[in-house]
Order: structure tokens, then C-alpha cells, then sequence
């Protein structure tokens, strides 16, 4: 049975570092929607496209894949219960196992990591300000246990 791995947490989390690493483990497939976002509109976000990428156009390869018996990850961030249970019960519905990865860090570790890659962007980063990293904080709702037993594994990693 195939697998599709979320990848949960704010940026300076580490999403994409946990992404590429369960990709070479698992030989999966991973989909990163900054990379998309950059090559497609050297930007993060215009208007609400990014949603209509990782929603509609990623999700229906990953879908593919997993109907391959394919293993993806998803370094998609979702921040709202909402979001993650909609690619919980798509991978389900076909099938495959939904585990999710959660990256809670603490608020000034995730600074302190945005702050050094502020200071030298990687390819298809973008720089993020303390004060947006304050509003995404307060928008990011973080799972419950009630939320994380709905998954077939869950990780949580809080350092």
C-alpha cells in the first residue's frame, strides 16, 4: 500500500529538509509547492494561485502516484485542521496511508532560522519578516490529539 507523507509547520520549520529526507529514504515523491510557486511565478503567493497549485494541480499527480502504489510527501505546510484533513481523506479514499509529520517549533528557534536564511536566499525561498512570521504563528493551528489519532502515523517533533 502506498503512502503520502504531510508535512506540517511554519516556515523555518524545516518542512522541506524533513521532505527531502523521507524522499531518498522512502524513494517517494515529494512536492514542494515553493520550488512550483518560484519557476512558475518567481513568487510565493499571487492570487490565491497557490491553493489551486497544491489543491488541484500537485494533489492530482500525488493522487496518481499513490493509485501507482507510489509513496509522496506532501511539503505543503497547512496550517488549518481543514486543510489537513481535506489530503487525510483523499489519501484514504484511495487507499493509501496518510501520515503526518508535525513541525511545532518554538516561535524565536523558527526566527533565528529565518533570520540566517534571510541573510543568503536560497533558490526558490523567499525572505520572510519577523512580522509576518508573527501573524503566520497566530494563524497556525497547530493539531490536537483529538486530530492526530485520525492519521495512520503521526510524528511530532517540537525542537
Amino acid at each position: 500500500m502506498a503512502g503520502m507523507v504531510l508535512i506540517v509547520g511554519l516556515p523555518g520549520a524545516g518542512k522541506t529538509s524533513w521532505a527531502r529526507r523521507i524522499e531518498e529514504e522512502r524513494k517517494a515523491l515529494r512536492f514542494t509547492p515553493d520550488e512550483w510557486m518560484d519557476a512558475l511565478f518567481n513568487t510565493n503567493e499571487v492570487d490565491g494561485r497557490r491553493w489551486v497549485l497544491e489543491s488541484e494541480l500537485l494533489w492530482g499527480v500525488a493522487a496518481r502516484a499513490l493509485a501507482l502504489e507510489v509513496d509522496v510527501i506532501l511539503d505543503y505546510g497547512c496550517w488549518s485542521e481543514e486543510e489537513r484533513d481535506l489530503f487525510r481523506t483523499r489519501a484514504q479514499a484511495l487507499g493509501a496511508s496518510a501520515e503526518i509529520v508535525v513541525l511545532d517549533l518554538p516561535f524565536e528557534v523558527l526566527w533565528e532560522r529565518l533570520e540566517r536564511r534571510n541573510a543568503n536566499l536560497p533558490q526558490a525561498t523567499f525572505r520572510i519578516s519577523r512580522e509576518e512570521l508573527m501573524e503566520w504563528s497566530a494563524k497556525f493551528e497547530v493539531p490536537t490529539a483529538e486530530e492526530l489519532q485520525r492519521w495512520d502515523r503521526q510524528l511530532v517533533v517540537t525542537d
